[in-house]
Parts: C-alpha cells; structure tokens; sequence
C-alpha cells in the first residue's frame, strides 16, 4: 500500500533553546538533532489557518507515484488495518534516554481505534497525565516517525505498528506541545487533535436533545473558530447508530483512519475539533455502520457542497456584509395579507442560463422591478444532485447549490433584490429527501430521517422518502433549517412544498398501503405539529417573513393561526381557483357559458383561507402547454385571451404569482435546459410586439395593483369584494368591485366573449361622480384592437344589478377593463 502524504510544506517556526530537559529524553544523536534543528522546533504563529488538514504535501516524484497508485478507499483501509490490529504490536525500544514505553493498549481497543469503531478515540490518543508522568499516543499512518516538541522537549516517540506511536514523558504535567510528523521524505509539524476538549457545550448538547436547538446550524456541521487559543474547524455529526465516526477529506487523502471523532454521551453526535483546518477544505464523514461496514456520507449540516454532481461538503464561513438594512427593518411593519404581493416565479438556473449568482445580481432584481412586481419566488436553491428535479429533490438541506456561487454569493444576490425593493420567497422541500447512498437514506446504517416503517417511509410518487416528523431530532433539523434560510439569507418567505402530502397517511397509496393514526384517523399528526412548530417558530424569530403552503386539498385551517388549532400558515396557494380558471378560459367563447361557475365557484371559498392565486412552472410543463397556448383561437386571439386572463387574475381576491415567460405570452412549455425564450424580445423579430406588448401589460398591471389598496388591502375579509354581476353566462361577461380599508372602489368587468359590446350597462354604487378607466387590456400598446372609454363614464339613474344607478362602457373583445371614481 503506498503510503500518501499531506500536501503542505512544514511551517517556518522561531528557533527554540535547548535544555537539559531535552537532553534526557533524547539520545545524543536525537540532542545532535536538536540542536541542528532549532528552527523546526516551535510552533508558527498563532491563528494561521491552514488551507489543508496536517498533512504534509509530498514531492513532486512522490505525488507522480501518488497518482499511478491510487489511495486505499476509507472503507477498505480500516478492514485492513483492524486485521493487522490482531497481531502483537511490534516490540518496542527503550533508545531514547529518558522517553520510557507507554502502556499497551487493550486488545479491543486498538482493533475497535483501527476499523473506525471506537467511541471514545480521545480516551486513547493524544497526552494522558499517568502514574511516572505524560503519556502520549498518536495515530498517523503512513507516517515513518513522530516527534513531540514542546519548550524546551523533543522526544521521538516509539513506533507502535499500524500507524500508532506512543511513548511516556517524565513530566509532572501535560505540556503545550505540537508534533513533529516525518513522511518518506518530507515532515510537518502540527497541533494533536486529541489535546483538545470538546468544542460543542453541554447547552447545545441538551437543546440537540431535546430537539429544540433553534440554531442548529450553529452546533452541528463544520464550523471555523479559534479553540483553546488555536485555529481550526469543529467537526460536529449526530448519528446514534453509528459505532463510529471519522472525518476525512483532501486534507487528509480521504483516508479518515488517523480522525476519529469521539461520542458526546447519550446526544448521538460525534465531535472532533481539527486545528489548522479552514476554509474550503473537503470532507465527508466515514461512519461505521451497526453491522460493522463503512459508508461515506456527506454532512446532511453542511453550509456549501461541491458543484454536483460532485457531493463532497466543503468547510465555509459567511464574510458577507449585508446592506439591506432599511429593507428588513420595514418588511414587517404591514401584515403580508393586507399589503401588495405580486411575485415573480424564477428557476435561477435556467432564467438567464449559465449566469452567477453575481452576474444574475446586475440584471434580476431591475428586470422584475421594471415589471413591478414586489417579490421573487426562487424555486429550491437548496443543493440537490439532478438538475432535471428543478432542485425540489434536496440533498443540501443547509446549503445554496454550487452550481452558481458559493454561499456568500447567495447572500450578494439577495441583498441586490432588497436594495432594489424587492422581496425574497424561496421553495422549501421539508416533504422528502431522495436516497442517494452518500446523503441522508439510512445515513448512519438504519433509519434515521426517515420514518422506520417503510410504509410510511416511502413516497409513493416520487421514488424518495419521507421524513420522519414524529422523531424530535429530526423535527428540529427541519424547523431550525426554516430559521436558518430566514436569518442567515435574510430570506422574506418560505413557500412550502407538497404539504398534503406530509398531512395524510393515506396520500397516494391504496388501502392496505397505509395505517392509521392513534385515533384510527388518516391524518399524519406528526407532520401537523411538526407544521404548526415551523410556522411559529418562524413568525417569531423572523418578524416580517411570511410562511405560505402549496396545499390543495380542503384541509381546514391551513392559514388559521396555531394557538386557534391552524397550522400557522401566512397564505396558502389557491390551487381550486388555479384549476377551475384555466379549464374556463382553455373552452373556445361559445363553449364557455357553460363553463361559467369555473370562475365564480372561488368566491365561495375566497375567505376560508389567505389565497395566493398562482400560475406557477408546475402549469407550464410536461404537456400542459405554456399560458398563452392554453387559450383557443388564432394568435391575435390567444393573446387577447391571454391579457383578459392576467387583468381578470390580478383584480380576483388574492395575491398573484407569475411564472417566468408568461410575462411575454412565451408559447412554448418551459425547460430548464435553456430557460425563457428571451429571442421573442428581441426586436429583430417579427413578432416581438406582440410579446412585448404583453410584457407591458404585466408592468401596468403591477403598477396600478401596487397603487389601489382596494386590490390589496381587503383581500381577506368579505368586505373587500362584491358582486355587480356574476351571472351573465350568456355574454361570458364578469363584473366585480373590490373595495380598500376606507371603502374607496375599483370596478372590474372582464369580456371573454370575441365581440365588442358597446354601452354595456353595469350597476354600480352611489356616490362617485364618475368613473374612469384605469387599465385595458385592449389597449393598442398591449397588442390590442385599442377598444376603450377614453371619456369618464358619468352614472345614470338607471337601475341595474340590484343597484340604483349604472353606468355603460364599451367592453372591448376578450378584455378586461378596471375603472375607478374620478
């Protein structure tokens, strides 16, 4: 097996005086060394990280040979070596004048140190005070000697076979010490991880227990910092079932035999503070299943990963300033429900591919705020390994993919979207987790994210699996990542994904398939305290972030708060209304009073919850073809259609949301192989009026929707709107007012029909002198055939639609049209 060294020339140190100390624990020829050698003795200044674990690079012949021999897996590596443990360590010379043996280790012990299933590693390794002095034992194989140096002490220690060494100082205590690790050719001189103590508190510990760590992120994982005066990364993992854990990763060749990390008491985490370890290091933990095999398992905590398909998870620290300050000190100060919300749907990787999350920082946050809207929707940036599941598969819970930037890249952007007043929803996928054999399935040998039943393990419609909601470890993973993508990335919204499937047992499966709950109910009561936890512990900590469910069954209080039996939800996608509207508008016009209640049964239920109308990507793939090819007719018709569409969407109670290249009337379906097709923009093509035109449509909607609290600020109580007609099945015609906090109107009448109707008599209420019209998606400037009421339309004493007075514009073909009083 050849042996493969670290990749780092040993530090400079300042010279060290010699001692009579040193002289008795060395032979004359090792003083000789000594003195030769001062230089090497003391340890570099303190606070020097380094790039790479201790490990010392080798030359540039030995890396040549490195690279023909491949290294020895993680997993093989320790069956090997526990082998050679059953053999009698090799016996031991008594040379060094004053260095005595150390004690031999226990039989079990160094098979258990070896294969990687020891507990309690620092119980074995590093400096013990003992009867007769210090004793000290190291683990490094591959290495041909170790030295310990200290003020004043040099003392090689004896070789001990498979890479242990060991030896008793005559000190009466421990000293600050460092070793001195020589390779074939070439040494290293490194801080012992085993002097260390544990780098992860007793509160943490109680709060991990107790599933109530609300900063998770904060304990477990991998985290730089300064311990016991000395730099380095903590390595942190909660894994019960495991009878042991390693860390390896570049620093150490992906060789984890000579890092073990011990178990902190009955909590399940395994800890091992590494100094000299920074920044940008890779590592996975190798952990020793209950059944004696290894497997290699990225850190489910880990805050960046490698760029997929890569998956190693990578050591980071945030050094992000942030300067949106003024906007998250005001996002709280209206209710999310009685404030405007118009957001704008992104897959980041596909909007304009190929982009950073930098470069998408100089050109997203103008382009949506020229279109008006007032937030972004992210679909799941969190890291998953296939590209094809639009992220919605995570692996990376904790972590910003890579395939755009590193974390603090992340950062930047939304920082750019609030500085430019925009607000920052993104995708969240607590529902399940895909079983890639290097993530969280069976993570330690047995069940652990997941449920234990396979039954309720197993996801039905999507090959993953489900978590388990009911174990309070895991509840906390999931409630303290909600918090982290809040605080750490100052995220404004959460939109939670495939609630109903968390909510029932019975979601997808047939009889048998499924079992009952403890009151022999479907409903999984898990995954409903899990939600209602979530949701408050969010609003809490988080003032101003709003929560919202895609949710499309009649579960009863999605949004009511949790101290009233809700699950605490801000607002929940109405997929009802999403549904019933586009089967209505996809039926050619005179099929469509037939269809009439598709758009008014929503009014029904409009109040049960706090709605987000949505058309979002999930209605503009896999066959169910782009918005604007929904709609029936030629082209000139499609649009029009398309436009009445959006100005019927945005006056309906509820909050909007608009799926990338719907905002240009795109035809074709979405891919995230190559994103919107912007080239229908681009003004050498014959038709990009047409698409523009719609464009413009989206940025005026906006624009007035942000001016006319009517729009907005009722848009959960009934209050807010009222009927004027209807009924009218006949002429495919709708007519509604919405009313804002102090009464003020909007009246919206919405012509599905592909005829004008001129002096079309509408009810409306008392008091305005007249009434103007404020938006048509007729206008010319759209794409229309510029049908409008250019004069102030002045109420006649004519009753109509249960009202004492009325008005008569003029509806233009397939158009909605929004007037207000002048």
């Amino acid at each position: 097996m050849t042996a493969r060294k670290p990749s780092r020339k040993p530090e400079p140190a300042a010279p060290t005086p010699e001692t009579p100390l040193a002289a008795t624990l060395s032979s004359p020829q090792v003083a000789a060394a000594t003195a030769e050698h001062a230089e090497a003795v003391a340890a570099p200044a303190a606070g020097t990280l380094a790039s790479a674990e201790p490990a010392a690079p080798p030359a540039k012949k030995r890396a040549t040979r490195a690279a023909k021999k491949p290294a020895p897996t993680a997993a093989a590596a320790p069956a090997k070596r526990a082998k050679k443990a059953a053999a009698p360590p090799r016996p031991r010379s008594a040379g060094n004048q004053g260095l005595r043996p150390a004690g031999e280790l226990d039989a079990g012990d160094r098979g258990r140190l070896l294969a990687g299933e020891h507990h309690a590693p620092h119980d074995l390794l590093g400096a013990h005070q003992v009867r007769g002095g210090v004793e000290i034992r190291v683990l490094r194989p591959f290495a041909r000697s170790v030295t310990v140096l200290a003020k004043g002490l040099r003392a090689p220690l004896h070789d001990d076979g498979d890479g242990l060494f060991s030896g008793l100082l005559p000190v009466p205590a421990v000293p600050e010490y460092r070793l001195l690790v020589a390779y074939e050719d070439n040494e290293i001189e490194i801080h012992d991880p085993y002097r260390f103590l544990p780098a992860l508190g007793e509160l943490d510990l109680h709060l991990i227990g107790e599933g109530r760590h609300e900063e998770l992120w904060t304990a477990l994982g991998a985290r730089t910092m300064e311990h016991q005066g000395v730099a380095g990364t903590r390595f942190t993992v909660w894994a019960p079932n495991a009878r042991g854990v390693r860390v390896c990763g570049d620093f150490n060749y992906w060789d984890g035999t000579g890092f073990p990390m011990r178990s902190l008491g009955s909590s399940g985490v395994w800890e091992l503070f590494l100094p000299g370890t920074g920044e940008g290091a890779l590592y996975k933990f190798d952990i020793c299943r209950p059944d004696g095999s290894h497997t290699m398992r990225a850190d489910p905590m880990a805050r960046h990963t490698e760029v997929p398909p890569a998956n190693a998870s990578v050591v980071t620290a945030s050094h992000h300033v942030w300067q949106d300050q003024e906007w998250m000190a005001k996002r709280g100060d209206v209710p999310v429900h009685e404030a405007p919300l118009s957001v704008y749907e992104v897959h980041l990787a596909s909007w304009r591919p190929g982009l950073t999350y930098r470069q998408l920082a100089e050109q997203l946050p103008a382009y949506v705020r020229d279109l008006g809207f007032t937030h972004v929707e992210l679909m799941p940036v969190a890291e998953h390994p296939f590209g094809g599941s639009w992220g919605y598969q995570v692996t990376g819970f904790y972590a910003p993919t890579s395939r755009m930037g590193s974390p603090d890249d992340f950062r930047f952007l939304v920082d750019a979207l609030h500085r430019a007043g925009i607000g920052v929803i993104v995708d969240w996928v607590p529902a399940h987790f895909p079983r890639d054999d290097w993530a969280l399935a069976e993570f330690d040998g047995r069940p652990l994210y997941e449920h234990a039943d396979p039954r309720r393990a197993a996801h039905p419609d999507w090959g993953t699996l489900e978590f388990d909601y009911g174990r309070t470890e895991v509840r906390n993973f999931l409630v303290a990542n909600a918090t982290y993508w809040c605080e750490e990335f100052h995220i404004d919204g959460l939109r939670v994904d495939a609630v109903a499937s968390m909510l029932y047992l019975d979601y997808s499966r047939e009889d048998g398939e499924w079992s009952p709950n403890e009151f022999g109910g479907r409903e999984n009561l898990d995954a409903v305290a899990f939600l209602q936890e979530m949701n408050a512990t969010v609003y809490r900590r988080s003032p101003g972030v709003v929560t919202i469910a895609e949710e499309s069954t009649a579960w009863d209080g999605v949004t009511r708060a949790t101290d009233r039996g809700g699950l605490g939800f801000g607002l929940k996608w109405n997929m009802g209304w999403m549904h019933d509207s586009l089967v209505y508008v996809s039926k050619e016009p005179v099929h469509r009073k037939y269809h009439h209640n598709e758009m008014t049964f929503s009014m029904v239920y409009a109040y049960s919850e706090n709605y987000v109308l949505p058309i979002s990507h999930d209605e503009v793939v896999h066959g169910k073809r782009a918005l604007v090819s929904k709609m029936p007719g030629d082209w000139w018709q499609q649009r029009a259609n398309h436009r009445a569409y959006l100005g019927f969407m945005w006056a309906h109670p509820g909050k909007q949301l608009l799926f990338m290249g719907q905002e240009f009337a795109q035809g074709a379906e979405w891919s995230e192989g190559h994103g919107p097709d912007w080239w229908l923009l681009d003004p050498s093509y014959a038709a990009e009026s047409d698409h523009r035109g719609v464009r413009t449509l989206v940025s005026d909607l906006n624009r007035v929707y942000g001016a006319t609290p009517a729009l907005w600020q009722r848009d959960t109580l009934p209050e807010g709107f009222a009927w004027v007609d209807g009924g009218a099945a006949e002429d495919n015609v709708f007519a509604f007012l919405r009313h804002d906090a102090k009464g003020a109107p909007l009246l919206a009448v919405c012509n599905f029909s592909p005829v004008v109707r001129h002096e079309y008599r509408v009810g409306v209420p008392e008091g305005p002198r007249a009434w103007e019209e404020v938006l048509n998606t007729d206008a010319a400037r759209y794409g229309g055939s510029d049908v409008l009421n250019g004069e102030p339309l002045k109420p006649q004493d004519v009753a109509a639609h249960g009202r004492a007075s009325s008005v008569t514009p003029t509806l233009p073909p397939l158009a909605t049209v929004w007037f207000r009083p002048v």
